[in-house]
């Protein structure tokens, strides 16, 4: 079954405190599988942001975007088997490798070019390895733990699903190696998946979508913009090809998630079992 996530508001993008609660709340209401918080240089950390719509939420999803520099990994772990426990395993994480310089180094991040992906590797190797593992060590490049591990009450509970991206060869065998699902942008070759045999993969869309196309219509909408007859028929082509996760994005937000909610998935719903 296809998996939904709508993506929540930057700071910039925002009306009022209260307008990420609205957008969760609607995301539930009308059927998402979840909400996605991407890394916001400018905004509240996307783990917090997380923690506040799993509390208000029964099914919601959270797909929490952060990058490797923001904690060490016995931290981020830690952070996320504490979510884990008082969300019933709702909490997913969407790892940046590659930032913007100039923002890496704004939030004291001065790793780069290939040392990102080899640190990504042992952030990954190390969160995963002290969440199932007691008396866990680890001696890298960038981090090293000596006898660590989580015990009750933060043993026991799912990782959370890790989702990466990216076209390079660093990318792709960085997501073979720890990925869950692996994120195609809207136009990246899909080609690709052969090269990621046995992961999920999920695809990033910008949508506009009305009744019909001439409503729709936007001069250089970088995304898909038609009736939700059109959108949906895209989407069925990116099941046909093996996609299973989409991340839809559409503004204004709040509006949007539900019109999507209420017109679109339902009728995705409606093609997807007919097809089955």
């Amino acid at each position: 079954m296809a998996e939904f996530f709508i993506t929540l508001p930057s700071q910039g993008q925002r009306r009022g405190g209260d307008h990420l609660l609205q957008v969760g709340r609607a995301a539930e209401l009308t059927g998402y599988t979840g909400a996605y918080a991407p890394f916001d240089p400018e905004g509240e950390e996307s783990l917090v942001i997380a923690a506040g719509l799993l509390r208000q939420s029964r099914y919601l999803r959270l797909l929490a975007g952060f990058h490797p520099g923001i904690a060490t990994p016995v931290y981020a772990a830690k952070v996320a088997a504490s979510l884990q426990r008082f969300s019933g395993d709702r909490l997913d994480w969407r790892i940046d490798v590659d930032l913007d310089p100039a923002v890496a180094r704004a939030h004291g991040d001065f790793t780069e070019g290939a040392d990102r992906y080899a640190r990504a590797e042992e952030f990954l190797t190390i969160a995963k390895g002290v969440w199932h593992q007691r008396e866990y060590t680890h001696e890298g490049r960038f981090y090293q733990v000596l006898s660590g591990g989580f015990a009750p009450p933060l043993s026991g509970r799912a990782f959370p699903r890790v989702h990466l991206s990216g076209t390079s060869p660093e990318a792709l065998a960085l997501s073979v190696r720890h990925a869950d699902v692996h994120v195609f942008d809207h136009g990246d070759d899909l080609s690709l998946t052969a090269e990621l045999p046995g992961l999920t993969y999920g695809v990033r869309l910008a949508v506009h979508a009305r009744e019909t196309d001439e409503e729709a219509a936007r001069d250089g909408f970088p995304g898909l913009a038609g009736s939700y007859e059109r959108i949906a028929r895209h989407i069925r082509d990116y099941i046909d090809q093996g996609v299973e996760v989409f991340y839809l994005e559409a503004t204004p937000y709040l509006e949007e998630t539900y019109r999507l909610g209420e017109h679109l998935l339902p009728l995705l719903a409606r093609e997807i079992a007919h097809a089955g």
